[in-house]
């Protein structure tokens, strides 16, 4: 298990003083960076070895919204490799020892000259380890798409979406999932979020979002011109 212990800063927050939906996603994600930077297997050596891992899926649970300035840890550790998947648990704990939210993330080791996906090494399976996998409810990493989704307006890729695998990161897409809700005036401080990732979307292109209120909660799918998704997003209260 690795952790880091963090403060919630103040561009991490809402106008209600607590840490966004988006923030919480993204100290998941630089936990698990943190991790692999320390174990030898970070950005640098991807790019050496030309791989990637890219998400394939989130399950984020969320019990609260830490506030401001509050101290929090993160955790996060491999549950199992297999074929070319990797699963990765997260939970973020307050001073307390309180869960504030928790996660459960597949992803999926890429060959980035092939274009295909690769099993990683004996090597770097064994430098992660694993660990038993977080006692939760687990749900599908299939999000279905809104069958008559209402069409919102078209959202260009700009140079901010972009990560270090020159594609949109992956929280870029929730953030634009709860804008679009926002805009909407629809309830934002979800407590489930579930993404399932279909293709990365690059600079220059355009997505367009597909709404669909069910199940209670709300779908949004960001699809190319052809209705095809980059990403389906689940957010429900």
């Amino acid at each position: 298990m690795y952790e880091i212990k963090t403060r919630v800063r103040l561009s991490e927050v809402s106008d209600n003083g607590c840490m966004t939906l988006t923030g919480i996603i993204n100290t998941f994600q630089d936990a698990s960076i943190f991790q692999s930077e320390d174990l030898g297997v970070g950005t640098r050596y991807l790019e050496e070895k030309k791989k990637a891992w890219v998400l394939s899926s989130w399950q984020v649970e969320i019990n609260r919204y830490p506030a401001l300035g509050e101290e929090i840890r993160t955790a996060t550790w491999a549950t199992e490799f297999h074929g070319f998947f990797g699963d990765r648990n997260f939970v973020m704990k307050d001073e307390q020892g309180e869960v504030i939210a928790y996660a459960n993330s597949i992803w999926v080791y890429m060959d980035l000259e092939s274009g295909r996906p690769a099993k990683p090494s004996q090597e770097e399976i064994s430098r992660y380890g694993t660990e038993e996998p977080y006692p939760m409810e687990y749900a599908s990493r299939k999000v279905p798409m809104p069958k008559e989704g209402i069409p919102g307006e078209p959202i260009k890729v700009r140079k901010y979406h972009i990560d270090t695998n020159h594609h949109v990161n992956n929280c870029r897409y929730v953030q634009m999932a709860v804008e679009l809700l926002e805009e909407q005036g629809e309830e934002t401080d979800v407590s489930r979020l579930r993404v399932e990732y279909k293709k990365s979307a690059l600079y220059g292109d355009t997505l367009y979002p597909l709404t669909e209120a069910a199940d209670g909660g709300t779908t949004v799918a960001l699809c190319d011109e052809n209705k095809k998704p980059y990403a389906v997003v689940e957010l429900k209260a």
